[in-house]
């Protein structure tokens, strides 16, 4: 199995495995510097092992969460190892006032954060055991070890949408496809040298050729599917999985070519409990009061700034229409980032090196600053910490009429940050927008509190590393 499902979220498995793992390391390292800082001899740290481990295991989860937040793990596969581990570098710093804090929490039963000089040598002793212990999981995780063996059953549009948006290395972290079997009087897109032919049943290709999944993609499965064929492949262990539901789990995000409004009915996901909702508004207003304590230094500062490029007169914020639940308009505030006039003619798609953006503006875009504003949006409700970006009407309007089930995205809330905020570039133009709805209808079919978390703790990322700014 190369993903787990936590909480509706597919996680893939390897990077659940290098997470455990880290973990463990991180709480080794920790318990190395206390036994050559307080301890020395092997025997009298075995006796007191258990008044360390505590100590190593907020330790560990600390530095963990820090690498969560700022993309350690998935940097391996756009950076390489190099990449990788200069990010644990900075996340093993910011692990040691994050552990320490942890001490003052609870310092009767975490002695051993209190001690600078252990937290220090913990977090060297972790850059290169987690270096050297990395190597190793990659060099096995690299053959292929924890990857299934898929084969597509079709070779119309919708396989060929498979083979187009999942052929590159980033999407194909978890199968290999074997090929892709094409059905009597189909329609074939598929290239050739991706064509099987088995020449017998499926069933018995598989004994020949094992495969863990077969993911059925056809275009009209009215023209008939080999139920008898499938059951006995099932029937063997191997795995029978939509075209639609493959391709969300494999790039989480909906392939909007693959689906209907049957699909939505029927597939699971897209269900909110009261429990969930109490619980999400109760995380918005936790992020936002956070957030904007942490962020009032910065906010006043912006303010100065915007007043000093273009006067005392100058307004600060600006506020704009914009749809959110369930199609309601709502104002949406924002530190002013354009001159004042910048939409005389008429709404218009921000685009890259927009001359109508002032100098301040260009900075506190790409730092995200422009939008903290927003904090009071989601204490007023209109808008949650997480949620699609929120677009104005005239847009709405023009993308509902050549978007399908551009529409749903308005059965929640809109937010601050969001799943198509952290996985695609700012969206400047209809392509764009129909790509980032792919990943707005994952979230709106997956969405629970862990995902939600999980947004917000890898926001960190964004706007550390301006990933998706404009």
């Amino acid at each position: 199995m190369a993903h787990v499902r936590l909480f509706r979220h597919y996680i893939h498995l390897p990077f659940v495995i290098l997470g455990l793992i880290d973990f463990s390391v991180l709480v080794c390292s920790f318990s190395l510097a206390a036994f050559f800082r307080y301890f020395g001899d092997a025997g009298f740290f075995l006796e007191n092992l258990v008044f360390v481990l505590p100590s190593a295991v907020v330790f560990a989860a600390a530095n963990l969460l820090v690498m969560i937040s700022i993309g350690v793990h998935q940097a391996r596969l756009e950076e390489g190892m190099s990449g990788m581990m200069l990010r644990t570098i900075l996340a093993l710093i910011v692990g040691v006032p994050v552990a320490g804090f942890t001490y003052l929490l609870a310092s009767e039963w975490l002695w051993y954060l209190g001690s600078s000089g252990v937290l220090t040598t913990a977090s060297v002793f972790g850059f290169f055991l987690l270096g050297i212990v990395r190597s190793v999981f990659f060099a096995v995780a690299g053959k292929d070890a924890f990857k299934r063996k898929v084969l597509v059953l079709g070779s119309g549009f919708r396989a060929n949408q498979l083979l187009e948006d999942l052929k590159t290395p980033f999407n194909r972290k978890g199968f290999r496809l074997s090929g892709f079997v094409p059905l009597p009087g189909e329609k074939r897109e598929v290239p050739e040298e991706h064509l099987i032919y088995p020449g017998t049943t499926l069933q018995q290709y598989i004994h020949k050729y094992p495969v863990s999944e077969i993911v059925v993609a056809v275009d009209d499965r009215r023209k008939g599917l080999p139920m008898e064929d499938l059951l006995e492949c099932k029937m063997e262990g191997v795995k029978i999985v939509d075209g639609a539901t493959f391709y969300e789990r494999e790039s989480r995000k909906v392939a909007l070519e693959m689906i209907s409004h049957g699909w939505l009915v029927f597939s699971d996901g897209f269900t909110v409990s009261s429990v969930f909702g109490v619980g999400k508004r109760s995380l918005d207003i936790l992020a936002a009061t956070v957030l904007l304590i942490a962020g009032l230094p910065l906010m006043v500062l912006t303010a100065i700034a915007i007043k000093i490029e273009d006067g005392l007169k100058s307004p600060v914020f600006y506020s704009q229409e914009r749809v959110g639940l369930n199609g309601q308009v709502f104002k949406v505030y924002k530190f002013r980032s354009m001159i004042t006039d910048a939409e005389k003619n008429g709404a218009v798609w921000a685009s890259k090196n927009d001359s109508r953006v002032t100098h301040v503006g260009e900075f506190i875009r790409k730092v995200r600053i422009d939008e903290l504003p927003q904090i009071f949006n989601v204490l007023n409700g209109t808008m949650a910490f997480v949620g699609p970006r929120p677009e104005r009407p005239v847009f709405v309007q023009q993308l509902s009429e050549k978007i399908p089930f551009y529409s749903e995205r308005h059965r929640v809330k809109p937010g601050v940050t969001g799943w198509a905020q952290l996985c695609f570039a700012y969206a400047d133009n209809e392509e764009d927008t129909r790509e980032k709805l792919r990943y707005d209808l994952y979230y709106i079919k997956n969405q629970s509190l862990l995902l939600d978390l999980l947004i917000i703790i890898q926001t960190v990322e964004v706007v550390l590393f301006k990933k998706g700014s404009r």
